[in-house]
Order: structure tokens, then sequence, then C-alpha cells
């Protein structure tokens, strides 16, 4: 049988970085390459019981279908915690679950863009996002990133240049690779420029509570007052990734529109994990969970910024996030990038080519990100040394 593909997927390939995981699965390959939480910040214990209760008590809420927008007080609860301690959401905004953000991402894309319609991405950027877009038939134009953000002045360029821009794709905060945070009065100039030529923002903030050093910077949503922003948030990087719970903030016609989307793909999120995250935020010390998690986190990076800058320093540069999981490493010129990551693979130490985060992938760059939430301690350390000797 020849099977023949949907324009929309025959040319997607699969993702570098979930087949660098698989190939990298091995108990001796050290996980610079992976993008996950540390399991020691699973709840594992809170998560048990919050579950043994829910079905001992209301096990139909949990196990029956629920509405598409999602769980009730879960809801409200976040719509309150977001206006208190974000200063988000107009009267005009509303908020859905999702099946982790990478969900929201997709039917934002898939209820604002039309085949061939443009959106405007940093470059580097999140390579989950970059093919939701591409299947959707988008096209994609990356904009390069400086140490405080994505570059101002030919963001506006490619906004007055390019033809039917219907989105700004942006994760301000410990980006995904390059672990940069986008600085206040680039924000503002975002927000700015999105009014001046109509076009809305999506914001993605997965690693907005994993702050661990510097002070924190308002989200673009919060600037929000023409409803211009779609706000994707997660529980993947504070509860657990497997629950898959996310949430969208938008402007209530936008959201109504997305929520018939989702109930095409999935009908709902499935309600024992919003049960759970509710009970998480209401039962629970969330706000001391996530100082804990910001620990470990901090711990984890100076260990691996320390071994770097002792190891390695001389002959790479490389972020110094505040937050987040990743550092974005840049190789000289005279060391050839993809090689380098295959000679650090062979020697079983798994990173990520900078190419697989690219909007264009045949653009130049010889850096590759490396994660520090995933490996332990001494992965962290003995990954640092072979790096330094490939």
């Amino acid at each position: 049988m020849d099977y023949i593909f949907s324009d929309r997927i025959a040319a997607l390939q699969p993702s570098i970085i979930r087949e660098i995981l698989k190939a990298s699965s091995g108990k001796d390959v050290i996980p610079f390459s992976a993008g996950n939480p540390a399991v020691e910040t699973f709840p594992v214990q809170v998560i048990s019981s919050f579950t043994q209760a829910i079905l001992e008590q209301d096990p139909v809420a949990a196990l029956q279908y629920g509405v598409t927008e999602g769980y009730g007080p879960l809801r409200e609860t976040l719509k309150e915690q977001l206006k208190s301690r974000l200063a988000m959401g107009q009267q005009y905004d509303d908020l859905f679950m999702v099946s982790g953000a990478q969900q929201g991402i997709e039917l934002a894309c898939k209820v604002l863009c039309n085949e061939g319609d443009t959106i405007i991405c940093e470059s580097p950027s999140f390579i989950g996002s970059l093919n939701s877009f591409r299947a959707a038939g988008a096209r994609l134009v990356g904009v390069p990133m400086e140490s405080d953000g994505i570059h101002i002045e030919m963001l506006e360029h490619a906004l007055k240049t390019e033809k039917n821009v219907k989105l700004i794709y942006l994760i301000p905060s410990f980006q995904n690779p390059t672990g940069i945070t986008t600085s206040l009065e680039k924000r503002q100039a975002i927000y700015e420029l999105a009014k001046k030529y109509g076009v809305m923002i999506l914001e993605d903030n997965p690693y907005g509570e994993l702050r661990f050093k510097g002070t924190d910077v308002p989200t673009i949503k919060s600037m929000d007052d023409e409803g211009l922003v779609i706000y994707v948030g997660s529980f993947s990087k504070i509860l657990s990734p497997g629950l898959r719970v996310g949430f969208v903030q938008a402007p209530s016609e936008v959201m109504q529109k997305m929520v018939v989307a989702k109930q095409g793909e999935d009908v709902h999120t499935a309600m024992l994990p919003q049960i759970l995250a509710y009970k998480f935020m209401t039962e629970y010390d969330y706000q001391g969970h996530i100082k804990s998690i910001r620990e470990i986190y901090r711990r984890k990076c100076e260990l691996m910024t320390e071994n770097l800058e002792k190891l390695m320093g001389s002959r790479i540069t490389y972020t110094n996030p505040d937050g987040g999981l990743f550092l974005w490493c840049s190789l000289p010129e005279s060391v050839p990038m993809l090689e380098y990551c295959k000679k650090a693979a062979a020697k079983g130490v798994a990173v990520v080519p900078g190419t697989a985060f690219l909007v264009q992938e045949n653009e130049p760059c010889n850096a590759f990100r490396i994660n520090f939430s995933t490996p332990s301690d001494e992965q962290i350390v003995k990954g640092i040394e072979i790096l330094s000797m490939v």
C-alpha cells in the first residue's frame, strides 16, 4: 500500500528532541537533551493521597464526562490567582482548561490562522510549537533573539513587511531553548507593536513559576488593555507533566472559538487531573511547593554553570538564566556544532543541536541546548567533564 499523507503532515519530520530522547533512554546515557522536570519535584505522596480522597468522596465527578471549558472550581481559582498575583484578566477575558500547554498553543493557531498566514516567532524557539504551526499550514518568520529578548527593530520590520501576520509567538520567561528572559522594556515595546499593527500575541509561559534568582517581570498579558494577548500556562513544571493540565486565558470571543475547536479534539481535559490540580492549589502549601522547586533548580543550575566555567569557560559561551530549565551553549565558529553533538552522544552525553529550534532549518547555528533539571547532580558533573573532552 502506498500511503498518501495530507499536505499539512507530509512535510513534517519527527521532533529531533523526541528522537534524541528515544535514542538516549539507556541507563548509561547522561540526558542533557531532555526538558523534563526533576523527578524529585513531583509531590507523589500528595498526589496519591488526593487521588484516593477524590475517588472515595466524589468518584463520579472524576470519572464522568465534564464540560469542555474545564472543572469550574479550578477555573475560578486560577482566575483569582492570576488576578491577585499577576494582575492578569480584564472583564472581557475568560479562562479554560486544556490538555497541556501544547494544546493551547495548537488551538490558538487553529482558530486564528488560515493556511499560508504568517506567524512571527523568536528564533530559536520551542520545536513543539513550531511543528504545530507548520502542521496548520502557517508560514513562519523568525526574528533573532538578543540577550534581553527578541530583536525589536527586526520584529517591527517583519510586522511591516510580511503579509497576513496573525500571531506573534513568544516565550518571554526563561525561554526554551535559550533560557533568556525578555526585559520589561521589550515586553512593553512588543505589546505596543502588536497594538500598532493589529496583531495578536501568543504568550507561552510554562516556566514562569520557576524563577530562582532576580525579580519577577510582569507578563505581557498583564499589560493587555485591548484584548490582544492569548496567555498559555501549565501545571506540567510545578505538579506533573504526565497529568497534562494546562490553561488558556484569552478574550472571551477568542476563547469560545478555541473551546469549539477543543471539542473536536478531545471533548474535554481529563477530570481527575483537573480536580487534583484544584486540590493541590487549595488544600496544599502550593506556594511552599513552588519555593522548594525553585531551590532545587537554583542549585542544579549553579552546579552546571560552575562546572562549565571551570572546565569549558574559555571554549564556549553560554546563557546564565534566572530560572527555567535550560542553558544555550555556543561553540566557536571553528568547531562544527553537529559533529560536536554526535561526538558527545558517542561518549554518552545527549545534547540537542541548536538547529532543532530554528524557524528556518537552514539558518546558520553553532549552538546546542542542555538541560539541568533532568540529570542528577552526579550526571551533571560527569556530563560537563565529558563535554569538555569532546
